[in-house]
């Protein structure tokens, strides 16, 4: 992503299947799509009776997919209310997204439940459950499309095929809840943030068997991120760094080769609620309480763009970029 674009990107109709994308939602009933590079506010999506809690972008970038309280609504990109509601779902919806062919979308939420969703169909069903016992806070898909990781409030970690069904639980930090998941794309590492603010780190690899073994995990460290509740972990579509957000109102950025400290991004008195980098993994955009979303250049910590138009806090983000997958 480069911010030289702004010219062309202010003089051209606005065509979110083509074009880069940013959505942002949060606690005043709306979801807003921006044009990343001019800043300007395409279109507000109606989300009715609830908060976002989640965000994604199917990966061809024709559908947004919402989770709120007791909703899991799909936006067709052209129109401004949902095109499908999903029913049965119950309390908070924590976190959706989407397999790469978009054949099928994860869910989970406060009802304890993990579904994947089959959406071959005009109508959407749900296909397979996980039920973690306690209230779900997050889940990611491993970069090998067969795997979820997820995370709960109980404080487990779980590795879940969701073909074979085979499950481990990981138990990091007792009495912590796991208020997010991430897996690198390359594969290498799985990140865990608590409400305590650590980051836990392990290091992945292929079973002998593949076919019937889950990914094996090896603890590497346990990073004291935040001196406050943390939210969200993000690796890099390069891999190269880790991002984690807390409610002490920080965007920590650590390289995954040490895993050291290399940025930290700051909004005063605000919760940092969510982030999301850009493709070069050079730019992160954040979401935080006091109703703005910003773009920030990693090298110079400096911060440059603010997307305003909500009322109040952001707390979900989805970005990509004009390159939709088909």
């Amino acid at each position: 992503m480069t911010l030289k674009q702004n010219s062309v990107q202010n003089n051209m109709s606005f065509d979110p299947f083509n074009e880069p994308l940013l959505a942002t939602g949060g606690y005043d009933h709306t979801i807003k799509l921006w044009q990343p590079y001019s800043g300007l506010c395409q279109r507000t999506l109606q989300h009715a009776d609830s908060q976002v809690n989640a965000l994604d972008i199917i990966p061809n970038g024709t559908i947004l997919a919402a989770g709120g309280y007791q909703h899991i609504r799909l936006y067709d990109m052209n129109y401004s209310y949902p095109m499908i509601n999903f029913d049965g779902v119950t309390k908070n919806v924590t976190r959706v997204g989407f397999q790469e062919d978009g054949k099928w979308m994860f869910t989970g939420g406060e009802d304890c439940r993990v579904r994947i969703w089959d959406m071959s169909t005009q109508n959407p069903a749900c296909k397979r459950m996980f039920d973690c016992l306690t209230p779900v806070n997050a889940v990611c898909l491993h970069p090998n499309q067969v795997e979820l990781a997820i995370g709960s409030q109980g404080g487990s970690v779980y590795l879940w095929d969701v073909k074979s069904d085979v499950h481990e639980q990981l138990i990091p930090e007792v009495e912590a809840s796991i208020q997010d998941i991430a897996i690198s794309p390359n594969g290498q590492y799985m990140a865990a943030v608590n409400n305590k603010g650590n980051c836990y780190i392990w290091s992945l690899s292929n079973s002998a068997n593949s076919e019937t073994q889950l990914t094996q995990t090896d603890p590497k460290l346990r990073i004291e991120a935040h001196k406050k509740y943390a939210l969200r972990c993000k690796f890099s579509p390069d891999s190269s760094l880790l991002v984690t957000c807390s409610g002490d109102g920080t965007a920590r950025i650590y390289k995954t080769d040490t895993f050291q400290l290399h940025a930290e991004l700051k909004i005063e008195k605000y919760w940092m609620w969510d982030a999301v980098f850009s493709n070069d993994s050079k730019y992160l955009f954040t979401a935080s309480s006091d109703g703005h979303a910003r773009l920030w250049k990693i090298e110079t910590k400096s911060i440059e763009r603010e997307y305003h138009g909500h009322l109040k806090a952001i707390t979900a983000l989805a970005f990509r970029d004009g390159s939709a997958k088909t």
